[in-house]
């Protein structure tokens, strides 16, 4: 949940934590999170890292950071998937990954979750 949390401060959307634990031995927990532009998918993934770093987690690896499309950074058994939007809806990983259940945000995170989902649409609509 810190990996959300941190997401979901940079303004992150469409947040989801799928529990793979049952289908992949690559990871336990993906946490997948949307930005509105390059410069914002790099912003998250920047501090996601930077939060987890603070709290004792360091990365094994980090991809895709310089391109802003898509970064992946991986923590072992949580990987952390910040998409630019057009990108993660090529890619769906929601759908490839289907069958794994989505892991419910406590409620201090649901509020962010929807602070960020209200920017997003007020955004829209300029």
């Amino acid at each position: 949940m810190l990996c959300a949390e941190a997401a979901l401060d940079k303004k992150g959307t469409d947040l989801v934590v799928l529990d793979v634990r049952e289908h992949t031995s690559i990871a336990d927990y993906f946490v997948i999170v949307s930005g509105r532009s390059d410069t914002q998918v790099r912003s998250i993934a920047e501090h996601v890292e930077e939060v987890c770093k603070k709290a004792g987690y360091r990365p094994l690896a980090v991809e895709g950071l310089r391109h802003g499309q898509w970064v992946l950074i991986d923590f072992g058994d949580v990987l952390v998937h910040v998409f630019y939007g057009p990108v993660r809806e090529f890619y769906d990983l929601e759908r490839l990954w289907s069958e794994a259940p989505r892991r419910a945000l406590p409620a201090s995170l649901t509020t962010l979750a929807a602070a960020a989902a209200s920017d997003d649409a007020a955004d829209g609509a300029r």
